[in-house]
């Protein structure tokens, strides 16, 4: 029987896209095959912010931040917390990640046509001590063009293989089968949806019309994670983060459900890492929803006083930005799966950024004049838009009306004006001299040392109840979910392994659905900006290692 391809590649999201790319470069031919239809092409990675981290940069330099290899692997594996014998391969994959991170990511992006935001922005600051979680400087690289400008070079470089007749196309084909000849996975076989006319994210349909079987010499595993399918997330919610939360808000669209994930492991893939997850604890829900449960991450800067569901003040060091597995396992242990940004104008104008590509207009469109209005506006556009529409938003200009209405909100009734005024007053009588023992004025002042976040990321200390500063804001922050952290093993070299540790012969994972790398390439937290980049180098260490097998 004759093969349809030398590789299929399963999904055509950004680890798809990077290891299609290579193996055209090679002279392969690929079909590629995606449940969801071509409008979805770039998969999760077109709705990022497009962070990218990288180390010891050009960016970095011209911000006065001193990073190295040796710093970035101490990060790197102070935030892991590897301590499972399973942790082998995603060791092995965090080492050469830093490596790539450190050496020819940046000039081989660049030379795609890859350009950044000048000032790197500071995630996960963890606040513990030096071999703790945390980014001991910033390495948050933007990529202008956010999301879409990450997915372009990669979507160019895969049309230029379809022109050439390397590159086939089969949308609304879900694969539901792995199966061998000789012993080696060659055969991929699944169920053909209707057509679907659904714009990008939005749902496309499961009605099946038929059936298909293809054949390759190779099979490239790229189907993301678990984020959209909430039952197999409460199903594989670690004890460690407590109840799963009642209410749960989506970051990905519903396609992302971790069904692939299933289809391996029943060919032999051994999944590993499966209760390390990664979701935000600062997600809103989107007023102008795309798909179903809409939620935006917050990315907000460290001056908002953080608040449980009853008023009290989160414990240090979690402060907005640092640590967000921290910031989760201690929400669930309060009974309550919320909690409250209270801040004032003057801080959600220079502290608030919201992830996602579609929220961030200036940065997708590539428009300085536009980056340039943002720096300058009270509050940026889309900020606003969420303060005026948005349903997780109270704005008020005195504390008691803000009260009452955070109440009014959630219907609990949890907040009282007295002992929220208190908190509030005695932070503020901290801002009066340099000196303090609260830390988060500590942290506040020592990110302003940084250029970057005092240009565009940290507000001025100030008294929260100051009327000029006002009017006052809260924000219901709920959790949402967004990575899954482990995925099938793979070596090296990509190469799925079983359960005892030798290759599934003829198949290969990169992406979401490998842990970005290994089964798990950021251990139990992420460094943030991880996600796509390590999409990018696991997808291209598993086209190029496809390309040499099937050579």
């Amino acid at each position: 029987m004759a093969y349809d391809a030398d590789v299929i590649v399963i999904g055509a999201g950004l680890a798809g896209l990077v290891a299609t790319a290579e193996l055209v470069d090679a002279g392969r031919s690929v079909l590629v095959l995606d449940q969801e239809p071509e409008q979805s092409l770039g998969g999760q990675a077109h709705w990022s912010f497009g962070g990218l981290f990288l180390v010891d940069s050009p960016e970095q330099r011209r911000m006065r931040i001193k990073d190295s290899h040796e710093l970035a692997l101490q990060d790197w594996l102070g935030t892991a917390g590897f301590d499972r014998e399973e942790d082998h391969w995603p060791r092995k994959w965090a080492e050469a990640y830093v490596d790539f991170a450190a050496g020819e990511k940046r000039s081989w992006l660049h030379a795609q046509g890859m350009r950044f935001f000048p000032v790197v922005g500071w995630a996960e600051r963890g606040g513990y001590d030096a071999n703790g979680h945390g980014n001991s400087v910033p390495r948050f690289h933007i990529t202008w063009g956010t999301g879409p400008g990450v997915v372009a070079p990669f979507e160019r470089r895969v049309r230029e293989g379809v022109a050439k007749g390397l590159v086939t196309f089969r949308f609304r084909h879900r694969v539901t089968g792995l199966a061998r000849t000789g012993g080696t996975v060659d055969t991929v076989t699944g169920e053909v949806l209707e057509p679907s006319a659904a714009p990008r994210g939005t749902a496309s349909g499961r009605e099946s019309t038929g059936t298909f079987e293809r054949r390759a010499q190779a099979v490239i595993v790229t189907s993301g994670g678990i984020g959209g399918n909430h039952d197999l997330v409460r199903a594989q919610w670690p004890e460690r983060l407590g109840t799963p939360p009642a209410k749960l808000l989506s970051g990905v669209p519903a396609h992302v459900d971790g069904l692939m994930l299933g289809v391996a492991e029943k060919a032999g893939a051994h999944h590993i890492n499966r209760d390390r997850m990664w979701h935000y604890t600062e997600g809103i829900e989107n007023w102008s929803p795309i798909w179903d449960k809409h939620a935006i991450r917050i990315l907000p800067g460290p001056s908002s006083l953080w608040l449980d569901a009853t008023g009290k003040r989160l414990p240090v060091p979690l402060f907005p930005g640092f640590d967000t597995l921290g910031t989760l396992e201690h929400i669930m242990r309060t009974g309550h799966d919320y909690t409250w940004f209270v801040l004032d104008q003057k801080i959600i104008g220079k502290e608030f950024a919201l992830s996602g590509s579609e929220q961030n207009p200036d940065l997708t469109g590539k428009s300085v004049r536009g980056v340039i209005g943002r720096a300058r506006a009270d509050v940026p556009g889309p900020v606003k838009a969420f303060m005026d529409h948005g349903v997780d938003f109270v704005v008020e200009k005195d504390l008691g009306a803000l009260v009452r209405g955070m109440n009014a909100l959630t219907g609990d009734g949890l907040i009282d004006e007295d002992a929220l005024r208190r908190e509030i007053t005695a932070r503020d009588r901290e801002i009066a001299n340099p000196f303090t023992k609260d830390l988060q004025i500590t942290a506040i002042r020592g990110a302003r040392s940084y250029l970057g976040d005092k240009l565009i990321r940290t507000a001025t200390p100030h008294r929260i109840l100051e009327p000029k500063a006002g009017p006052l804001i809260a924000v219901r922050l709920n959790i949402l979910t967004r990575k899954s952290l482990g995925g099938l093993e793979t070596d090296l070299s990509s190469r799925v392994l079983t359960g005892d540790g030798t290759p599934l012969p003829g198949v290969y994972a990169a992406g979401e659905a490998a842990g970005f790398g290994g089964g798990g390439v950021h251990g139990y937290r992420s460094l943030e900006g991880t996600f796509l980049g390590g999409c990018i180098f696991s997808g291209r260490t598993a086209g190029r290692a496809a390309a040499k097998a099937v050579g």
